[in-house]
C-alpha cells in the first residue's frame, strides 16, 4: 500500500479591493451577470465572468428549467459560449459568484462537479491553467488551476 497526500493551493482575500485589478474587474462582471440569472425555482442566482487571452470578458448566468436537469450553470454558459465564439482564445481566468434571497453568499461560491470537469477540459484544450476566483462576502478564494478544484479529474489521457 502507498499513502499519498494531496495539497490544494488557495489564496484568500478579505475584500474585492485586495485583489489584483483584473480579478476585481472579473468579479464585478460576475456579480452583474448574476442579475441576469433565470432562477425562478431555486432563487439561487449565479454569475460567471471569463477573461480570454485577447482581453475579451465573457459573462454567463445560470438558466433553470422546470425540468431541473435541463438547466445550465453560469460557468458552463460562459465557457461554452467563449469556446464557441472565440475558439482560438484561451481562457485565462474565471470569476464565480452567487446570491440567494439573502444577498451574495457569505462563503465563496463553489462550481458544481460538472463545471469543474468542463474547467479541466478547457485547460486541456488550451494547454494552460485557468485562474479561478470564487466570491463570498466573508472572503474570496483564488486558485491557480482546476486541479485544485478537481484533483482526480477525468482527463483526455484517460481515454487512451
Amino acid at each position: 500500500m502507498r499513502r499519498k497526500e494531496l495539497t490544494i493551493k488557495v489564496c484568500e482575500y478579505d475584500t474585492v479591493g485586495e485583489l489584483p485589478e483584473m480579478d476585481q474587474k472579473l468579479l464585478l462582471a460576475a456579480r452583474e451577470a448574476s442579475k441576469n440569472a433565470y432562477a425562478p425555482y431555486s432563487k439561487f442566482c449565479v454569475g460567471a465572468a471569463l477573461l480570454l487571452e485577447n482581453g475579451e470578458v465573457i459573462t454567463g448566468s445560470n438558466q433553470e428549467n422546470a425540468d431541473f436537469t435541463d438547466g445550465l450553470c453560469a460557468e458552463r454558459v460562459a465557457l461554452f459560449y467563449a469556446n464557441s465564439a472565440y475558439p482560438n482564445q484561451a481562457v485565462k481566468a474565471i470569476a464565480v459568484t452567487a446570491q440567494n434571497s439573502h444577498g451574495f453568499l457569505e462563503l465563496p461560491a463553489q462550481p458544481c462537479g460538472s463545471c469543474r470537469q468542463v474547467l479541466v477540459e478547457t485547460e486541456f484544450r488550451y494547454s494552460q491553467p485557468i485562474r479561478i476566483i470564487l466570491d463570498g462576502r466573508n472572503y474570496i478564494q483564488v486558485l491557480d488551476g482546476a486541479d485544485n478544484l478537481l484533483p482526480f479529474a477525468f482527463k483526455p489521457r484517460d481515454l487512451e
